[in-house]
């Protein structure tokens, strides 16, 4: 029998965690102060000073690993990062009676109570799925890629699934899909709608509310996930606020300690039932929404989950077009934060703007230099752009979000739920979006997998009507 010797130490593997790395982490916590207005210069130079690196650029994990020393002086740096006010802290408060009373057009409780249909809620998670899964195979591809496949494909503006058909070989080596979404997202593969965190956190959303009701707590979202939803299937925000929990952290400080993802996209991904349960009722869809986030995001983070909500909420009353959604959705969001200014900056672009790639250009002057392509500011401003420009059509609407680039899949998702809400009905949506989904999803939360959208939109129903 042969035995292998014992693998040196210098050879060991090692375990690359994304979104986690206290090394890593800092470069993140850097941007956002330096975005926050705080004022961390002497922090930044004693961890440069000392070997640090800069955050990842579009991975969740730098290589090599830190050393030791490096890495517990990453820890302590993250605390020191955290006791720096922000000057913007008035104008971006967390809690909802403080955001309530920063809003002068808080929206008041509805004259009459609303429905939603079923067809609405059908056509609202068709239109999710199938934004979402445009955008996968090109999530984290930079613009200028995502532009020259498309074209390649004679696919632009947007209208229909990638494809690597008719793509010559040297830029599908320049620019390479997602290499975990390619296998289940171009054109030549879909076969059903494959698992995606922008549809697991709809679905953990509905299962919320099946055991709790709508007077659930962040605690009780707590619980759920430390239950039903798999640490691997969290990322940026959420996977540090997973953490936190398993390390004893109580919400809502798990959304604070060690948290440089406080603001990113992750809350406002996880909104949509609210706002599909609360047809015409923003405020009650923001205020739902709002105990949703504050488990893992701050300020502007939440803001971006309770301006969805909102939204959503108008348009699953069906008494409004997708301009008066957005304008519904700012009455909810504290109107000096910098959610707000990006959502109006999004929307002005898109008004003053012919084409929609000049829109998107001037978006990139302003925040792709600044900002992490997850953060929740940049996709604000490119998704109100994106629903502004389309006026209500579904394909412009989902085409424009995912062709706009940062968080394709996310944008193309939440575009695609306000579309679908507004055409009404799944046949109102075009077959070539909704056939390959073959009404069925994959994912991993537990007694959702396979099941038909038709399915989910009943469920939804059900919750919609709960008292």
């Amino acid at each position: 029998m042969n035995v292998r010797p014992p693998r040196a130490q210098s050879e060991a593997p090692h375990l690359r965690l994304t979104w986690v790395q206290p090394e890593d982490l800092v470069g993140h916590e850097l941007r956002q102060a330096a975005q926050d207005g705080r004022d961390a210069r002497e922090i930044e130079e004693r961890w440069y000073a000392a070997g640090g690196a800069p955050a990842p650029d579009r991975a969740g994990a730098s290589e090599p690993p830190a050393s030791p020393r490096l890495r517990e002086l990453a820890g302590h740096l993250l605390d020191e990062l955290a006791l720096l006010e922000s000057p913007l802290a008035a104008d971006e408060p967390t809690g909802l009676a403080e955001i309530m009373a920063a809003c002068p057009h808080w929206p008041g409780p509805p004259e009459a109570a609303a429905t939603v249909g079923r067809d609405r809620l059908h056509a609202a998670w068709l239109g999710r799925a199938a934004g979402c899964l445009l955008g996968k195979p090109v999530e984290k591809l930079p613009l200028t890629g995502i532009r020259a496949l498309a074209r390649a494909a004679g696919n632009w503006p947007l209208a229909t699934w990638f494809t690597e058909h008719g793509v010559a070989p040297e830029l599908l080596a320049a620019h390479p899909w997602n290499r975990r979404s390619a296998p289940t997202s171009l054109a030549e593969n879909i076969d059903g709608m494959p698992e995606d965190d922008d549809l697991n956190h709809p679905l953990l959303t509905l299962l919320l509310l099946q055991r709790h009701g709508r007077a659930f707590t962040t605690a009780d979202l707590a619980r759920l996930w430390l239950d039903e939803l798999p640490a691997g299937r969290t990322f940026t925000a959420e996977r540090i606020a997973y953490g936190n929990l398993l390390a004893g952290v109580e919400p809502p400080e798990t959304a604070r300690f060690r948290n440089p993802f406080r603001e990113w996209i992750g809350a406002q991904i996880r909104a949509d039932v609210h706002g599909w349960t609360h047809p015409g009722d923003p405020a009650g869809a923001a205020a739902q929404a709002h105990r949703d986030a504050v488990l893992t995001h701050t300020a502007n983070g939440v803001y971006g989950a309770m301006f969805t909500a909102a939204a959503l909420a108008v348009a699953a009353g069906g008494e409004s077009d997708v301009h008066g959604c957005l304008a519904a959705g700012l009455r909810v969001v504290p109107p000096h934060s910098r959610y707000a200014r990006a959502v109006r900056i999004g929307i002005e672009t898109a008004r003053t703007e012919g084409e929609f790639d000049a829109v998107v250009d001037r978006l990139y002057a302003a925040y792709d230099s600044t900002h992490h392509w997850v953060h929740v500011l940049p996709n604000a401003a490119l998704l109100a752009a994106a629903l502004t420009h389309a006026d209500g059509d579904f394909t412009r609407s989902i085409g424009c979000a995912v062709s706009g680039g940062w968080d394709t899949d996310s944008n193309g998702a939440t575009a695609g739920s306000l579309a679908g809400l507004l055409a009404g009905t799944p046949t109102a949506l075009p077959d070539h979006w909704t056939a390959p989904l073959k009404n069925r999803l994959a994912t991993s939360v537990p007694g959702f997998d396979r099941t038909g959208f038709d399915t989910l939109a009943a469920l939804t129903h059900q919750e919609a009507l709960r008292p």
